[in-house]
C-alpha cells in the first residue's frame, strides 16, 4: 500500500532553503545524491543563487550491499569538479535512513579530494539508522515501522509517498 504524506515538498524546501542561507559566505559546493538528492540539490541551488554548478553523485558503486543485490543497472556518472579540497560540501539527499547511502557519498567525495568540511541536508530524516550519521539540516522527521518505507516521488510535481511492504 502507498499513501500520499500530507506535506508540500516546496514548504520544506523553504524550510531548508532559510536554514542554509548562513552557509553562503562560504560558497559551499552543493551536490545532490542520484535521484531524489539531485533534484532536491537543483532546487535548492537555485533558490539560493549560487554561481557554481551543481554536482551530482551516483554512488552505485560504493554501496557496501551491491555483491548482495547486484549493480543497479541504470547507474549514471557522477559530476563534481576534479579536485573538492579544501571546499565547503553540501551533500543533499531526499530520506535519511539507515545512513549506509551517505557513507557510500562520502566515500565517492573523498576520491575527490579532501574537503575542508561536509553538511548534510535532508529532506526526511527517519528512524532505523544504522551508521552513526545525522543530518545538519533536516526538512522533517518521520517515525515509520520496519516495513514501511518513505520516497520522494519526481521530478515534477515532487511529493513524498509512504509505502508499506507488507500489504
Amino acid at each position: 500500500m502507498t499513501k500520499k504524506i500530507d506535506v508540500e515538498v516546496s514548504t520544506l524546501l523553504d524550510k531548508l532553503a532559510t536554514e542554509l542561507t548562513p552557509l553562503l559566505p562560504n560558497n559551499p559546493l552543493i551536490i545532490g545524491i542520484h535521484t531524489g538528492g539531485s533534484w532536491l540539490a537543483e532546487i535548492l541551488h537555485h533558490r539560493l543563487a549560487i554561481n557554481e554548478a551543481c554536482g551530482s553523485l551516483d554512488i552505485s558503486f560504493y554501496r557496501d550491499d551491491f555483491s548482495r543485490i547486484g549493480l543497479n543497472p541504470q547507474v549514471k556518472a557522477s559530476d563534481l569538479p576534479r579536485d573538492v579540497s579544501e571546499r565547503q560540501i553540501l551533500l543533499v539527499d531526499d530520506v535519511l535512513h539507515t545512513g549506509r547511502t551517505i557513507r557510500a557519498a562520502m566515500n565517492e567525495i573523498f576520491d575527490y579530494g579532501r574537503p575542508a568540511s561536509i553538511k548534510l541536508c535532508v529532506l526526511v530524516e527517519r528512524n532505523g539508522r544504522e551508521l552513526p550519521i545525522q543530518a545538519d539540516y533536516c526538512g522533517m522527521n518521520l517515525e515509520l515501522r520496519p516495513e514501511q518505507h518513505v520516497k520522494l516521488s519526481g521530478p515534477e510535481n515532487l511529493s513524498l509517498l509512504i509505502e508499506d511492504s507488507k500489504s
